[in-house]
Parts: structure tokens; sequence; C-alpha cells
């Protein structure tokens, strides 16, 4: 059996830490409130990480503390911040900033995604895409994806959970009256081979993918959800799940309302519980 050379620690990067003195001006003016910071590199003008919290102050010496991210602060030349008014900005906030920007270790966000979702077609799940269709004014559709893929597996999911059968799911095919192999496994409740009827299972698949509903947008035109901490308010702009910007009066805000938006995954995300439970204080415009 071969055992591995052990690792050098002057060589492991992991073991290295060491306080990142140079960040600490960064921090006297750092408020305690919600927001948006940066990290930013020495050299070049995309940053390096974008992150947001309600305590912008305790989640940066969190960071500066982790020996776990000692790579992201060696190269960190500074760090910024945006102030906002509350959570919900700071969410919206750092998504449309990753979306921009592209920072290095922002891997999730900033991928460029194929927003897919599931629809039913005569009683048959199938994807479909956003660039096909509006997400925000179609009915029925099924959970948010990044990819076709992404949104068949999802589906075999709920067929695991719920016992469906992948034949009538049309994810794989089977001669007419046969029992499909998980139904021998006991994990489809047998529409396959005449056991269950075609409506029952319809009904428990209907039932299933409720969970995974995708809200229509609510409101004819845009919206305006207000936040306020201590002195500063925030009117943040919204259409179709899309987040169009943020202004401090009702005035900027309505002129924010006139930019043409398109359904996004990441707005959608973030407000539809804020909107749909008014959470927040929400403003026709």
């Amino acid at each position: 059996m071969h055992i591995p050379a052990r690792r050098r620690p002057e060589f492991d990067q992991a073991r290295i830490y060491e306080y990142p003195e140079h960040l600490r001006e960064s921090l006297l003016d750092m408020p305690a409130k919600p927001g948006v910071y940066i990290f930013h590199p020495a050299e070049g003008a995309l940053p390096l990480y974008i992150g947001k919290s309600v305590n912008l102050r305790s989640r940066l010496l969190s960071h500066l503390r982790n020996p776990d991210e000692a790579r992201l602060l060696r190269q960190a030349a500074r760090i910024s911040h945006i102030r906002t008014a509350g959570e919900i900005g700071a969410l919206l906030l750092e998504a449309q900033l990753i979306k921009q920007q592209q920072p290095l270790y922002n891997q999730k966000l900033r991928r460029n995604r194929q927003l897919c979702a599931l629809q039913l077609n005569d009683g048959v799940p199938e994807v479909v895409y956003s660039k096909d269709m509006d997400f925000a004014a179609t009915p029925n559709l099924y959970g948010l994806y990044a990819s076709r893929t992404g949104a068949l597996q999802a589906l075999r999911e709920l067929a695991d959970a719920h016992q469906l059968c992948y034949a009538e799911l049309g994810l794989e095919k089977l001669p007419q009256g046969r029992p499909c192999f998980r139904h021998m496994l006991r994990k489809c409740n047998g529409v396959c081979c005449g056991l269950e009827s075609e409506a029952t299972h319809a009904q428990r698949l209907r039932t299933a993918l409720e969970t995974l509903r995708v809200a229509t947008w609510p409101y004819p035109g845009a919206i305006g959800l207000e936040e306020v901490c201590d002195d500063m308010r925030q009117i943040h702009v919204v259409h179709n799940w899309c987040y169009l910007g943020s202004a401090p009066r009702l005035r900027a805000a309505r002129k924010l309302a006139k930019v043409a938006a398109g359904f996004d995954a990441d707005g959608y995300k973030i407000l539809c519980r804020p909107i749909l439970t008014e959470q927040a204080r929400i403003i026709t415009l």
C-alpha cells in the first residue's frame, strides 16, 4: 500500500494565518448597520468578494478572524461598504452587484443561468425556459432551475418522495402494462401496471408539484418596498420580481419604475415571501 507523503506545514497555506493588519483601517468607519461590503484587490477593477449583512462591522470582524479565508484576506487591499436601510435592501443589492461585477470568490451567484422550470403539458411535466416565456406572468410553473439537468433531477426526487412513476412522468420509456423497476422495489404505486389509476396518480403529482409552484407577479405594475433604519429610508423598486434599484424618495422611485423589467430568479427568491406576506410596507408606483 502506498502511503502518501505528509504535507510539510511550511507549504500548507491553510495552516498559515496572520491577522490582516493591512485591512484594520477599513473597519474604522464600518457601521454596525445593514449593508453590502466589498473586498477589493490591490490591482484590477473587479472585486474579489461581495457579501451582505444586517451588521456590517460584526460580519467583517468574523471574516478577518477566519483562517479558512486567509487566501482572500491576503489578496484584499481594502474593504468598502454600501449602507442599506434593511436586510431586504442588502440582499437585493448584493445579488445585483455580483451579477454586474462578477467577483472572483462569488462562484454561486455569478454563474450565467439558463433559467428553466417545470410545466404540466397534458398531465406530463416538461421543462420550459424563461427565454421562451415570461415566468413572471405564466401560471402553473413549478420550481426554478439553472439547467434542464437540474429540473429533471428535481422531478426524480419528487417522484421518489411521493412514489410516483418515472414512466408516467416521461422520465423513462416502458412497454405498456409492464411494471417499472421502481414498482418492484415498492417505490412506485403501480400506475404503470394498472394497480393505481391514472387519475389518482395525476392528482398526487399535482399535489406534490404544488410545493414548488412559482408565484406570478401579483401587481399590475411596479411597486416599492419601504425599509427604514434610523435616519435612512429606502424604497426598493421591483417589477416582475426584478429589482430595479432603490431611492430615498417616492419621486425618484417612480422614475426607476419606468425601466423595463424581466423575470429574475434571484430577485424572486429574495422577494417572494416579503411581498406575498407583506412583511415590508408596499407602495404602488
